[in-house]
């Protein structure tokens, strides 16, 4: 048989993203702060788009469950484009000049015109709240008043540079001293200097560095703890205080006094000069009780209620001679940017506020009695609920939150896996492992239970769990094993 080539249709089905689809993607999966942002730079680079006044805003943060989210959002950029049409009576058609707007617009170094201040309430100093000192600040504060010489200064500043924000050095001296082109003895010596620096421990390059710094500052050289804290670092850590005694030549109550005075020091010395502010939640929805039924109220406390500038839809109108062509695509291009954003954020909401109403539904009894009473969730419950697919779901639960009468939680919090009972319904893995947590906060410190124990334990309350899951579990929270979270009994006087 020859081959040959030849021309042939083909009909295939191929799937494309539009770009409105693809914005509405983004905007689902933003946080509120992010959602914020995007928002106010679409406001800035988009002239078409307006804030709406009070008499423009409708309540939205209530839907009927029987509206879908494509329809809220045509119903609203319909009362936009028909309702918002009137300029206020400051901006009227015949005060603007049209033509020299635009060319205005197209210089690109206009002197700005002159504008009257705004008079604001100036702030009291009583109440203005300084920001917090950092670590690098407060070593080079203390590094300007050493008498060093300006070479031993630059070998320090070099020093300080390299030292993370724990207060740990980690850098190569030798190197440094290569880079400076100094000898590697003045390099230990400045770091020495640095050493003697407040915090205690600062510039050490390792643990035990660090401890033995802030010991010799302490004095005690020729204690059991300095010994400790020089030869057995490890075994402390495993508690081993047979084993310490031992090691260190020193009786056991010597060694558990000892080892109370390391607990005392700090090993992180430069995390008290940590300069990261704590992060607060604000949630995206709240799930409200009301009597004997929850309801979903979405909070839109901050977010723009956007619209159509009603002044660019009526001067499209007017952009009709062939020199304003290119204003007028302009003017199109943004309306349709406008109404597509419009668009991606009703869907977004609407869409948090079907997802957060079938969580509701399904997780009742923990919304009424806490988290023991979790029911194990997957994506496909809630995906089922909505009629969207469980990619979506997984979108709109990534970094959202719900205020709840138990807490505040990640939407992602309400899907885990189920534990099964040896008798009854299955049990979520979160309600699991805050009894794991329960268990061990009331054990006995001197004493504390194994995996193996608490996997017993929660076998006798009628949970088929495994000690690898228990395990799992506890180092998933943070736990420490059992061998490392027991305490000393107290020393009898």
């Amino acid at each position: 048989m020859a081959l040959q080539m030849r021309i042939a249709p083909k009909l295939t089905q191929v799937v494309r993203m539009t770009p409105q689809l693809q914005q509405a993607i983004k905007l689902l999966q933003l946080s509120r702060l992010e959602l914020l942002d995007t928002i106010h730079q679409e406001m800035e680079a988009n002239p078409v788009l307006e804030e709406g006044g009070l008499e423009d805003l409708e309540s939205e943060t209530e839907y009927s469950p029987d509206e879908k989210p494509v329809s809220q959002a045509e119903a609203e950029y319909e009362r936009d484009n028909t309702t918002q049409v009137e300029v206020s009576e400051n901006t009227r058609e015949n005060d603007i000049d049209w033509e020299a707007y635009f060319q205005e617009y197209n210089t690109p170094f206009q002197a700005a015109a002159p504008t009257e201040r705004e008079e604001r309430e100036v702030i009291s100093f009583e109440n203005v709240i300084s920001s917090q000192q950092g670590l690098m600040e407060h070593l080079q504060w203390q590094l300007a008043v050493m008498d060093l010489t300006d070479e031993e200064k630059l070998i320090a500043v070099n020093i300080l540079g390299n030292i993370k924000p724990n207060g740990y050095l980690e850098a190569d001296l030798a190197q440094i001293a290569l880079e400076l082109g100094c000898q590697e003895e003045d390099m230990e010596r400045i770091l020495g200097v640095v050493q003697s620096m407040d915090p205690p421990g600062i510039g050490a390059r390792d643990l035990r560095e660090c401890l033995l710094i802030q010991a010799a500052q302490q004095g005690w050289e020729e204690t059991v703890a300095w010994r400790i804290i020089d030869q057995g670092l490890e075994v402390l850590g495993n508690k081993n205080y047979k084993a310490l005694a031992r090691l260190v030549g020193a009786s056991l109550d010597e060694v558990i006094e000892a080892s109370e005075m390391i607990t005392s020091l700090d090993p992180k010395p430069g995390r008290n000069f940590s300069s990261e502010n704590p992060q607060y939640i604000s949630p995206d929805v709240y799930i409200i009780k009301v009597d004997d039924d929850y309801q979903i109220v979405l909070n839109e406390d901050g977010l723009p209620k956007l619209k159509v500038s009603a002044f660019y839809r009526r001067a499209i109108s007017e952009v009709t001679t062939l020199e304003d062509r290119e204003a007028r695509k302009f003017i199109e291009n943004k309306l349709n940017s406008a109404r597509w954003l419009i668009s991606s954020i009703h869907r977004r909401q609407r869409t948090i506020y079907r997802v957060t109403e079938s969580i509701a539904r399904r997780q009742r009894t923990f919304l009424d009695h806490g988290i023991a009473h979790l029911k194990p969730m997957v994506l496909r419950d809630v995906a089922e609920d909505v009629e969207v697919h469980e990619s979506t779901i997984s979108r709109v639960t990534t970094n959202k939150y719900v205020h709840t009468p138990q807490g505040v939680y990640e939407l992602k919090f309400f899907f885990n896996s189920a534990i099964q009972r040896f008798h009854g319904e299955a049990l979520a893995s979160e309600s699991v492992k805050d009894r794991i947590r329960q268990i061990i906060t009331a054990e006995d410190s001197t004493k504390p239970l194994s995996d193996d124990r608490i996997k017993k334990i929660l076998e006798a309350e009628n949970i088929d769990i495994a000690r690898r899951t228990v395990a799992k579990y506890r180092e998933v929270m943070g736990i420490l094993p059992s061998s490392k979270r027991k305490k000393t009994p107290p020393r009898k006087t």
